[in-house]
């Protein structure tokens, strides 16, 4: 027979469900009773959800199906006691067929009983006389939100239009909490401004700053459980006040010698709001005047009465000459002619003779003859405006380095075209050609037959050459009143400064691998800006660092902060990471006006903002920057695979007074700037440059530096070194911020004659990679620094202005541009010269930009000057034409 109704499901005894009597199916399997219908199978009708219990609540699981005899609960695999059930009959109206609906109650305790081993379900299965059927499984889970945030908004100070970027990471919960903001308590709806919107990590984003924006801003985070506010960041949008305009000059203090004028200006343009700094420099300028003191004028004596006329008068004059009237003094009063009448032979009423038509007549011809002279001058002056289109180009100013590629020998009548290298010494150079592409072609770079682009079109344009305006105290004198001064390192060693306008120019800080282009338009027209580049000293910067992050180059500083830039400007600069993605998180930090660090940019990720970019080679960082300030690159490991390069580096005195000799192993990050400051720390010592320097490869394996000396000559020298080896903990040099780490290994002559010394110097990482050093020299012997040490690419002028800091020729720049920005038939465009050059993985951000042709040539400016190949460039930008037809279209006048 069948099982009782009354066995109680939950027991540990009972293996299987309880079963309505006679049925004979097993409980998991339908097997329903020949000629049954399969429709008689049960049917869910209410199949239980997932929920969650709330601080102490228990919660209520329900079922409901049909047909049904019976449905009881399975939770973790284990039947729910029969007793547990609540069970209700009715019957559907439309089928007539019995329903059952059953509830239980889950307690905390319950849960926690498992807490751990694996999440809480619970399953319903209901029979019919035809079989069986489960329900899906409803989890069971404790919900919380903890108390503290992971991250929260801190308050700042923005320039208006700037970007704001508030992060907040809610505190954990389940089920996740949900981020709304506030924004003096009033809820912030992106749908109703388009200037805010919210990331998918929860950071609230101002795409540009406005005064409305000055408020306190709170972090929500809310589940079922509770709600919870981060604290309040206050952020203050604040606007620097701009000069209006001068006003006219004032008249004259005094109408008569010497006095003053003046003008003013008020700074108002904007007014500063909100703490912004207030307009540097006079509101009223005073210059000396001299106002000439007036003199009236007075007559002279008349003149002796004229010979009676034909009409029977006579007449004198006088002249206001005694004296004449000056500097504003009034004008004689009374008549300047007087005139009477008279009685002579001469005196009748004649009419006109021919004498006076002579006199007509001349008058006409010399009217006649003024007009004809007027329209050959008018005729003269076209001609000189209309022959300009005549001039023949100066093809000097197109070549700078792009020789010709033979797609086609170039004409024997001139052989010279586009090979002549321009000189761009000078103060000022005047260019012949033109800035437009021609208007009666296709819109493309067209190339003549046997060079790489044809002579530009007829005009003239000055590109003008400055040079830095002031000496290095007079600039850091003038730098000095600014509110930036403070965080600069004194001193002009490590800093380049250069006067710059549209042109655009380049900083560099010799020996060290930094630079800075500004490119062309960079900087508005009409704009003049003192720009400073500067290397910090680590000491002098503190960078803070958590985990296992490091700080992979040096900390520049490039401004003023805040200067206008239209176009990004491009800072270069070392680093000494083995990047690999699967290795290595590398972002991008600028400190920001309230000296806190804040993350720019990561790379290998999806940009956040259009104001960054970096460009990461080999040993080198190109980054692209809108706003100036004060740039790092820090990494954070994400294997012990990830390493570093660690340049070794052997010095010793030149000098050996007396018996003891020192030899220093320095382990530096393999940037320049960090090997000179080491040289000229050594130059200090006196110290020589033993060998080459080495490069080691040092792992994040939390494993020191060891270093040890071998092979020494035990009869001629001894090692006062107590220990095999030395260490260096694995931090110190991890973390970078200790630049000039070191071991001194202090070595005994057993006789001053002495003055070989031949050993071995091992470096190595514990269960990681090493270097060793021969170590063969004569101590007498004056060594000098290696020339090396001096790359040539940094030799040159710190600062350089204008068409002297590029390789490509302005002109030959801009028809490039015009030629590859348009899109092209068959890829010919901008996108091709990318491939061509190796810069395809950086399509996106050129394109997000103006003009990407633009981008990628101020890119092969800041990699390759100033030895870049120019050739190379000019190949690959006739590979381009190559790919359309159309950029060969070139007139024989042209050619």
């Amino acid at each position: 027979g069948g099982r009782g109704m009354g066995t109680c499901p939950g027991t540990l005894e009972v293996a299987e469900p309880p079963l309505p009597t006679g049925a004979q199916q097993s409980a998991t399997v339908a097997n329903p009773v020949s000629g049954a219908s399969p429709d008689l199978l049960p049917h869910f009708q209410l199949e239980p959800e997932d929920v969650y219990i709330v601080k102490n609540k228990a919660v209520s699981l329900a079922c409901r199906a049909t047909p049904a005899t019976q449905i009881y609960f399975k939770c973790n695999g284990e039947w729910v006691h029969q007793g547990d059930h609540v069970t209700q009959h009715s019957t559907d109206r439309s089928t007539g067929l019995p329903v059952m609906e059953v509830r239980i109650e889950v307690t905390r305790q319950q849960v926690e009983k498992i807490f751990g081993l694996e999440e809480y379900w619970c399953q319903c299965v209901a029979w019919s006389s035809s079989g069986t059927t489960k329900s899906q499984k409803a989890f069971v889970r404790i919900a919380y939100l903890r108390k503290n945030f992971e991250q929260e908004p801190t308050a700042r100070e923005v320039s208006i239009e700037q970007g704001i970027v508030l992060p907040c990471r809610p505190p954990e919960g389940i089920p996740p909490a949900e981020v709304e903001w506030l924004r003096n308590e009033e809820l912030v709806d992106p749908a109703l401004d388009a200037n805010v919107y919210v990331t998918p990590e929860h950071s609230l984003v101002l795409r540009q700053a406005r005064l409305a924006d000055t408020a306190n801003y709170t972090c929500v985070a809310k589940n079922i459980v509770a709600r919870r506010r981060s604290a309040s960041a206050a952020i203050t949008v604040y606007v620097n006040g701009g000069w209006s305009t001068w006003t006219q000059w004032s008249g004259c203090s005094t109408s008569c010698g010497r006095g003053w004028q003046k003008r003013s200006r008020t700074c108002t343009n904007p007014t500063p709001l909100n703490g912004g700094a207030f307009c540097e420099g006079q509101n009223v300028q005073k210059t000396a005047c001299t106002t000439l003191c007036p003199v009236d004028g007075a007559w002279s004596e008349w003149s002796k009465w004229s010979v009676c006329g034909a009409e029977c008068t006579h007449w004198r004059s006088r002249e206001c000459s005694e004296p004449a009237p000056r500097n504003g003094g009034q004008d004689c009063h009374g008549p300047e002619l007087d005139t009477r009448n008279c009685t002579s032979e001469l005196c009748s009423h004649a009419t006109p003779g021919a004498e006076d038509v002579a006199l007509y007549v001349g008058l006409v011809a010399v009217a006649v003859c003024l007009v004809l002279l007027l329209l050959v001058g008018v005729l003269v002056y076209c001609r000189k405006k209309g022959g300009l289109d005549a001039d023949v180009a100066d093809s000097s100013i197109l070549t700078a380095g792009f020789q010709p590629v033979s797609i086609k020998p170039s004409k024997a009548d001139n052989p010279s075209l586009l090979t002549i290298q321009p000189d761009l010494s000078t103060a000022t150079m005047t260019y012949q050609g033109s800035l437009c592409p021609r208007q009666d072609g296709p819109a493309k770079l067209q190339l003549p037959n046997g060079h790489l682009l044809s002579p530009l079109g007829t005009g003239r344009h000055t590109l003008h050459h400055s040079s830095p305006a002031a000496e290095g105290a007079d600039f850091v004198a003038r730098l000095s009143t600014q509110s930036y001064f403070r965080s600069l390192p004194r001193g002009t060693n490590n800093m380049a400064y250069g006067t710059f306008n549209f042109l655009g120019g380049r900083l560099m800080i010799p020996n060290t691998g930094i630079s800075l282009l500004i490119p062309p338009d960079a900087i508005p027209r009409g704009k003049i800006y003192e720009v400073y580049l500067t290397l910090h000293k680590q000491e002098e910067v503190r960078l803070p660092l958590a985990g296992c992050q490091t700080l992979l180059s040096p900390i520049v500083s490039c401004g003023p902060p805040g200067v206008l830039l239209t176009r990004p400007a491009i800072l270069a600069m070392g680093h000494c990471v083995e990047a690999s993605a699967e290795n290595w998180s590398i972002r991008l930090k600028k400190q920001s006006c309230e000296g806190t660090w804040e993350d720019v940019l990561q790379l290998g990720a999806e940009p956040c903002t259009e104001l960054y970019y970096c460009q990461l080679e080999a040993q080198a960082c190109y980054i692209f920057t809108e706003q100036l300030g004060r740039f790092a690159l820090v990494g954070e490991s994400l294997s012990m695979a990830a390493s570093k390069r660690l340049k070794l580096v052997l010095f010793a005195p030149a000098a050996c007074p007396s018996l003891e000799y020192n030899i220093r192993v320095y382990c530096l990050s393999d940037t320049q700037d960090v090997l000179k400051e080491v040289i000229q720390l050594e130059k200090q010592l006196g110290g020589q440059l033993i060998g080459a320097p080495r490069v080691l490869h040092f792992k994040d394996s939390y494993h020191n530096l060891r270093l040890s000396i071998h092979d020494m000559p035990s009869s001629l020298w001894k090692s006062k070194l107590l220990a095999s080896y030395q260490e260096i903990p694995f931090y110190h040099i991890w973390s970078g911020l200790q630049p000039f780490l070191h071991c001194t290994f202090t070595l005994e002559r057993l006789s001053p004659s002495t003055c070989e010394l031949a050993c071995k110097i091992w470096v190595w990482q514990v269960e990681g990679d090493g270097q060793s050093f021969t170590v063969n020299f004569n101590i007498a012997k004056d060594a000098r620094f290696s020339d090396w040490l001096v790359p040539d690419s940094e030799v040159g002028a710190p600062a350089l202005v204008g068409p002297s800091a590029f390789k490509i020729p302005f002109l030959i720049r801009q028809k490039i541009i015009s030629s590859l920005d348009p899109p092209g038939t068959r890829g010919a465009d901008w996108r091709t010269l990318a491939q061509k050059l190796n810069l395809d993985s950086h399509l996106s951000f050129f394109a997000s930009k103006p003009s990407p042709t633009a981008m990628i040539l101020n890119l092969w400016e800041a990699r390759h000057f100033p030895n870049g190949n120019l050739s190379q460039l000019a190949a690959a930008v006739a590979e381009v034409g190559k790919q359309d037809g159309a950029l060969f279209a070139v007139s024989e006048a042209e050619c």
